[in-house]
């Protein structure tokens, strides 16, 4: 790795030819003390007022100064500036990255040191209200495309100190910054060293976004034991149970290791209404998920190969419905769940002023209208539509339930209620057989542990039993420290 050079116009020729064309390159030659100097950094990144005020004016009126080379240095580090985050730096690539992550960097004839500060001015969004993760209780803040204030979210919420935040990198080009968060004395050391492990195997160039990280932390499965989340009060409840969670610069989301099969199904607004009703309402989020993977593959399967199974009357009412269409059930309800994934993939992506035109005329043109014209049953849009509705009580599974549906629709088509048996056998093995960071997905409930399962999974039980001892990850039946 370069090192600086003692030489101010060999440091400013590398840092000119490095960002040559860069027109945001900054670069403010100055005297100090009748030493050679200049002041680096990248406009838009940095706060011009800050430099001027905290920088260049203590510079310029600083007299005095007595040594040449880092006697000088010295003096001016600690008698002339005195900036909170300031700091020495020899190598060249590291000056390069802390340039464009908003420091600024003085450099000084005959010092192979530069002096490295702090200044960052760049825009940055407030923390709004998650879109994503919408409650009705919670807080109403959210994190941010800055990982600093992300940090400051949770700092303001766990004021601890054994509240840990650890610095790294991913990235071969880019060198990304991340966070890794935890609750020392509370997080499993091996489950911190295995996501260190992990993140060392990112060998993309560059990491846009959280979920660049997602494949490199989970290991394969229908669904996944990497979660993420938009909000500050979810990830502080995750970290107090044992979790680990990853800031990283340049994303609104946090992920959190190990995430269970059960965490999808859970909310805040669970735990800040009352036990009977957030039991409730667990309860119907499982009905839904059910709903939203089966009953395309169930209805196809038994409409098609087990009519018997149905009631006289609603047998009835089905065979008129198909009689008047001319596609077979399979095809019409492959062509209509088509038909939803293409709207739904229309109305996310287009503009805010079109999204209102997309579901009209997706309700009433592809739905009303294709009924009327005979192209489908009422009943198979029926079903297609209570789908898609379950989907959405369960978001977080809505990616695997996707697929999910159109597997067991396949299966049920080809092979009737037989198929749709012999996949849900398929994904309970799988569930069974994948774990998040030795954490077994399906924890509590497989292994099985009454007493955990009836506090936080199948029941949610009240803040007074819940507070008795708090269940944390690592202590799950199964798990690789507790060797159940």
């Amino acid at each position: 790795m370069e090192k600086i050079s003692v030489k101010l116009e060999e440091n400013k020729q590398y840092l000119q030819e490095r960002f040559k064309n860069a027109m945001d390159f900054m670069m403010r030659e100055l005297q100090v003390s009748g030493t050679p100097a200049a002041l680096f950094g990248l406009d838009g990144l940095v706060s011009k007022q800050i430099i001027t005020l905290s920088i260049l004016n203590p510079l310029m009126e600083a007299e005095n100064l007595s040594g040449q080379g880092d006697a000088l240095l010295s003096a001016i580090e600690s008698r002339v500036l005195g900036s909170m985050e300031q700091k020495r730096e020899s190598q060249m690539e590291q000056i390069l990255f802390l340039l464009m992550s908003g420091f600024a960097v003085l450099c000084l004839e005959g010092c192979g040191e530069a002096l490295v500060f702090g200044v960052q001015g760049f825009e940055s969004r407030g923390p709004d209200e998650p879109q994503n993760e919408v409650m009705q209780r919670g807080a109403k803040d959210g994190f941010t495309e800055s990982y600093q204030n992300n940090i400051s979210l949770i700092r303001r919420r766990m004021k601890t100190t054994s509240l840990k935040f650890e610095q790294a990198q991913v990235g071969e080009k880019s060198h990304t910054p991340l966070a890794i968060c935890y609750l020392e004395g509370v997080a499993s050391p091996e489950i911190l060293a295995e996501v260190r492990r992990r993140l060392k195997t990112f060998d993309l160039d560059t990491a846009l976004g959280a979920g660049y990280l997602v494949s490199f932390l989970n290991q394969g499965g229908v669904f996944s034991g990497v979660g993420m989340t938009e909000r500050p009060d979810v990830v502080c409840g995750k970290i107090e149970e044992g979790r680990v969670a990853i800031l990283m610069e340049g994303t609104p989301s946090v992920i959190l290791v190990p995430f269970l099969f059960v965490e999808n199904f859970q909310t805040l607004d669970d735990y800040l209404s009352r036990p009977f009703y957030g039991t409730f309402i667990r309860w119907l989020k499982y009905a839904s998920f059910f709903l939203g993977a089966f009953l395309p593959g169930l209805y196809v399967a038994i409409a098609t190969h087990h009519p018997e199974m149905l009631p006289e009357a609603l047998l009835l009412k089905i065979a008129e419905s198909e009689a008047k269409t001319p596609f077979p059930v399979m095809a019409e309800t492959l062509l209509l769940y088509f038909l939803y994934e293409v709207l739904r993939e229309a109305g996310l992506r287009a503009p805010r002023s079109l999204s209102a035109t997309v579901s009209i005329v997706g309700g009433l043109v592809l739905g009303d209208t294709a009924v009327s014209a005979g192209l489908v049953s009422a009943s198979s849009l029926l079903v297609v539509a209570l789908t898609a509705i379950a989907g959405y009580a369960v978001p977080r599974l809505y990616e695997p339930l996707a697929l999910l549906r159109l597997g067991f629709l396949l299966a049920g088509g080809f092979l009737g209620v037989w198929g749709v048996m012999l996949g849900l056998v398929l994904l309970v093995m799988d569930l069974c057989g994948t774990q998040s960071f030795g954490v077994p997905l399906l924890a509590p409930a497989a292994p099985y542990n009454s007493r955990l399962a009836f506090r936080d999974v199948f029941v949610r039980a009240g803040w007074k039993r819940l507070a008795k001892g708090k269940a944390r990850v690592q202590d799950m039946p199964g798990s690789r420290e507790t060797g159940e």
